[in-house]
């Protein structure tokens, strides 16, 4: 198990970082041949990024809902997440064409991303009691002490 950080935390975010979310939304339960393929690509892209430092992922974590998958991932720049989604080499491009080609007509699945740009004191972020966890554990976990007690005050830092 992870250490756990005691007492109130927040992450020292000194350089752009990129907040990508995305996700994948069971539309059709019993279309398992059109959903799975897409089911199954994430976590070989993970291990195939999280295996090599510099691809630019520095963390990530999923979510699972009933009829959904959400993954909030932390990259290092929009540089290195767009090479990676167009790298004919690696496992999203493939992956990616065949959902286009074979699962998107009917709508057996659904997908959907996000992206944001995090630049240095635009961001605020608090963890009680908990092991690094999301920005955090992407950047770096300091204490929270007088000059970060408040939202605001971590915002304006």
């Amino acid at each position: 198990m992870a250490d756990i950080n005691e007492g109130r935390w927040t992450a020292q975010v000194d350089e752009e970082i990129v907040v990508f979310l995305i996700g994948m939304r069971f539309n059709k339960l019993r279309a398992v041949t059109k959903w799975w393929p897409v089911f199954t690509a994430m976590p070989g892209m993970l291990k195939e990024l999280m295996s090599d430092p510099e691809s630019g992922l520095l963390n990530y974590h999923m979510h699972v809902g009933w009829r959904s998958i959400t993954l909030v991932q932390y990259w290092r720049g929009v540089d290195d997440l767009t090479a990676y989604a167009s790298d004919q080499d690696r496992k999203h491009r493939p992956a990616w064409l065949d959902f286009f080609r074979n699962r998107f007509k009917g709508a057996p699945v659904g997908f959907w991303h996000e992206t944001y740009v995090v630049k240095p004191g635009t961001t605020e972020q608090v963890y009680g009691n908990m092991p690094a966890y999301g920005m955090a554990k992407a950047t770096k976990a300091v204490r929270v002490g007088k000059q970060h007690d408040s939202a605001r005050q971590r915002l304006a830092a």
